[in-house]
């Protein structure tokens, strides 16, 4: 299907738009993180529990993981430009209702909006890549992806923090819709389509491009393991405050600062991936998985001696630098395996990714409240021992996977 109605990236604007691709990458952190810090405000705002408030990050969560599944070609087919500016506008309007309304049902509802749009700005900007890079290049972009996302989870909160002791949980939003609107505005003014060959939009034959990719063993057990990465990013973001908040009886801004450093860990994470690219896959992963549990470990001994801020911040971080270097490896990998269907593949990986996250998070949260560090540490063990367990099964299939070439040759 020709794309000829469609505005194309100009030459010259290529730096411009890729920084602005760049931009978008972390507005899924943006819209989980930046109101982080308010959510025991919100709840005792609109008079409602924890669990009730921490169910909008769970209902964002699915809501942009379920988009991704479909979004994606949909992209491939009809283009990635029109729909991701599209999506900013609504995106920037569900934020102004959210922060004029105190209906926690209303807010439910947007937050399906919000993971709709995001899902659809987000797998879009993933796609531009692909369609202009090739080669080291492109593999080098793609591996800075979790850098660039994490920036997310370091200035959001820290600056959500602030903008609950000043102004109220509502300012958060508002923040989030400026955000758009700007990026929105630039978008129209330096970007384009890039998409060079569409696939044609056959639900039959998407369907067997989806049956392909899920049925290719490796990139499925890579997305587990990226739900174990991130789950352990929001198991803290649903407790984090909570404990800070409640239990430790310190400021939003605390707990934003608290937030930051934890981003910090995780963009850490990412560069040591990103440094680490050419060393071989299986053994560094697993070098990263014993050394998470040997930390939270150590999480839950200590708790019997000490248990404060300090000790708090200084586990998480360890284990998040990890769940960093995890998601770093594994998406640079999943997203590289199709590249004639990028959108797809983006969609997929981040689909069922945010998916099994949302479900594995507000599971554990619901079995383990937000109350204290030793239920965090539990929380932190559970996703740990379930990626070692993932990581024996990928070991296995390589054995055998090597065995039957053996064999074959």
């Amino acid at each position: 299907m020709p794309l000829t109605s469609t505005k194309r990236i100009k030459e010259h604007h290529q730096g411009i738009s890729t920084i602005l691709a760049f931009s978008l990458i972390p507005l899924s952190g943006f819209a989980t993180d930046i109101y982080i810090p308010s959510l025991p405000a919100m709840g005792a705002s609109m008079h409602i529990g924890s669990l009730q408030v921490q169910l909008t990050l769970s209902i964002f969560l699915i809501s942009y993981g379920i988009s991704q599944l479909f979004i994606g070609s949909v992209l491939d087919s009809f283009g990635r430009y029109n729909f991701s500016l599209i999506s900013l506008m609504i995106f920037t309007l569900s934020c102004v209702i959210i922060a004029n309304t105190h209906n926690i049902y209303l807010i439910y509802l947007m937050r399906v909006i919000h993971g709709i749009t995001v899902a659809g700005i987000v797998v879009a900007k993933r796609a531009y890549f692909v369609d202009v890079f090739i080669g080291e290049k492109l593999k080098s972009y793609l591996s800075i992806f979790t850098i660039i996302w994490s920036t997310g989870p370091i200035i959001t909160p820290f600056i959500g923090g602030y903008l609950q002791k000043a102004f109220g949980w509502e300012s958060n939003f508002y923040f989030l819709g400026i955000i758009a609107a700007v990026l929105g505005i630039l978008e129209l003014i330096f970007s384009g389509e890039t998409l060079k060959h569409t696939t044609e939009f056959k639900l039959k034959k998407i369907g067997n491009i989806y049956l392909q990719m899920i049925k290719t063993t490796s990139f499925t057990m890579g997305l587990f393991m990226l739900a174990m990465a991130y789950s352990m990013v929001m198991v803290y973001n649903m407790s984090g405050p909570f404990i800070v908040e409640h239990q430790l009886l310190l400021s939003p801004v605390a707990a934003g600062y608290c937030s930051l450093i934890l981003g910090l860990a995780w963009m850490a994470g990412g560069f040591i991936g990103k440094a680490t690219i050419n060393h071989p896959f299986y053994k560094k992963m697993v070098v990263n998985i014993a050394a998470q549990l040997l930390f939270v470990v150590a999480m839950i001994l200590s708790l019997s001696f000490v248990a404060n801020l300090y000790t708090l911040i200084f586990f998480a971080f360890i284990i998040h630098v990890g769940a960093g270097y995890t998601y770093n490896n594994y998406f640079t990998y999943s997203l590289s395996k199709f590249p004639n269907n990028a959108g797809i593949a983006g969609g997929l990986t981040g689909g069922i990714v945010y998916v099994l996250v949302s479900f594995l998070s507000y599971s554990i949260i619901s079995v383990l409240p937000a109350k204290d560090e030793r239920n965090l540490s539990y929380s932190y063990l559970i996703l740990i021992v379930i990626s070692g367990i993932i990581m024996f099964v990928i070991s296995r299939i390589k054995k055998e996977t090597v065995a039957e070439a053996i064999a074959a040759n």
